[in-house]
């Protein structure tokens, strides 16, 4: 006698040997759904033209973000010293013009020259702009003799040495590619050379831009790698220095001494912390509003300059200050990236140096504001008032969107779309 045995029924289970077991997968919408958009990001990630467009548009935001806020900062400073309560502004305007056509042509440059235009006029000119502010060209501005005038410009050229640094840097380190097993290639010549500019820049009484360069000293170091027991002794070295160099000015042992409670010298030292807390503090999830903000009318000092993320806080709120560092951490994702990808080691080490200075300067100046660090005087890259570290960077964001869209992978996908128009 045969038995007949019904198929199973399909009901959104499986049968194992007969036995019905529940589908993991059904009755899990949201599980599906979120596998779903796992799968989505990790897609467009894997895409030729991720970095260079999401490098592209992090800049722009970024860039259109810090013309916003230093009209909105800038307006009352410039209506008092000037009458013209757009002054500020129009010069940011202007350097912002200069850096994206500097940055057009740099980036249309094939690299090889880029990279012999580090050497010769570029380290030569900036050693000499250095040292030309010990000279009666120097301008001292708040106690740090860092500029010089030329004509009716002033130049801080310790923030063009950042770039031209990270350039000539990864260009050695490229030269060296395959001798970078040995120290001495390692430290020869980019270390003493960098000591030097840190040493001139320590002249300027600017030891916020001499820990900058130390930054990016160290991070190239690393990138190219430099054994970690030397890192340590290095990084003791470096602490116990700059605390020599910060205990030899009054005016720095204020601000390292008060700056974790600002209202323990509330009218001395305290006074631009404390104000700029009080604009973050005041200005809730959604900010006051564009143009709102009441600590830019006198009581924040360098409201439109080094504490202009405060000024965002209040008038963009929590929403506004979250949108700024996600950006910079976009341009830092993208940056490692490429530098991870690339065949290219002028690439790799440049993309690299880049992205530790921008996001490094970038923390350095939201932990001033939120009383994390003392006030060493360091903008906020793109955001902050001032042309000569407006134009470096924006040419450092150009040159790392040239290197996106130059890889192979990227360049094939362009070619592929111009031929498809």
């Amino acid at each position: 006698m045969t038995t007949t045995q019904e198929p199973p029924v399909s009901t959104g289970r499986t049968s194992v040997r007969g036995t019905a077991v529940p589908d993991p997968r059904k009755g899990r919408p949201d599980l599906r759904r979120g596998l779903g958009w796992v799968q989505v990001v990790r897609s467009a990630l894997g895409r030729p033209l991720t970095s260079y467009y999401l490098l592209l548009g992090a800049s722009a935001l970024l860039l259109t973000i810090g013309l916003v806020m230093v009209l909105s900062a800038s307006s009352v400073y410039a209506f008092k010293a000037t009458g013209d309560s757009y002054l500020v502004v129009k010069r940011q305007l202007m350097w912002a013009v200069i850096g994206i056509v500097v940055a057009a042509v740099v980036a249309r440059m094939p690299p090889r020259v880029v990279r012999r235009l580090m050497w010769f006029p570029g380290l030569f000119v900036v050693v000499a702009l250095l040292l030309a502010t010990q000279t009666p060209l120097g301008v001292t501005v708040n106690g740090n003799t860092n500029w010089v005038a030329l004509g009716p410009v002033q130049v801080q050229p310790s923030e063009v040495a950042k770039l031209t640094l990270v350039l000539w840097a990864a260009d050695v380190y490229a030269n060296k590619e395959r001798r970078l097993d040995q120290l001495r290639h390692m430290v020869v010549p980019v270390v003493p050379v960098m000591l030097v500019i840190m040493v001139l820049v320590l002249l300027q009484h600017d030891l916020g831009t001499a820990l900058v360069v130390m930054a990016i000293l160290l991070a190239m170091l690393w990138v190219v790698g430099f054994p970690a027991r030397y890192f340590a002794i290095t990084l003791a070295g470096i602490g116990v220095l700059a605390l020599v160099l910060a205990w030899t000015s009054k005016e720095r042992v204020k601000r390292i001494t008060n700056f974790l409670d600002p209202f323990k010298d509330f009218h001395d030292a305290g006074w631009q912390p404390a104000h700029g807390l009080f604009a973050l503090s005041s200005g809730g999830v959604f900010g006051q509003g564009i143009g709102a903000s009441q600590q830019k009318w006198g009581d924040l000092p360098e409201a439109h300059t080094d504490f202009i993320f405060a000024v965002l806080g209040e008038e963009l709120g929590l929403f506004g200050t979250m949108l700024v560092l996600a950006l910079f951490l976009t341009i830092a994702v993208a940056a490692i990236r490429l530098a991870s990808t690339t065949a290219d080691p002028f690439v790799r080490y440049a993309s690299f140096g880049i992205v530790v200075w921008l996001l490094g300067q970038a923390l350095i100046n939201v932990g001033m504001v939120l009383t994390l660090l003392p006030v060493i005087g360091i903008p906020l890259p793109l955001v902050s008032y001032g042309g000569s570290a407006l134009v470096p960077s924006i040419v450092a964001l150009g040159l790392l969107i040239s290197f996106a869209r130059r890889e192979p992978e990227a360049a094939a996908a362009l070619a592929a779309r111009r031929r498809g128009r």
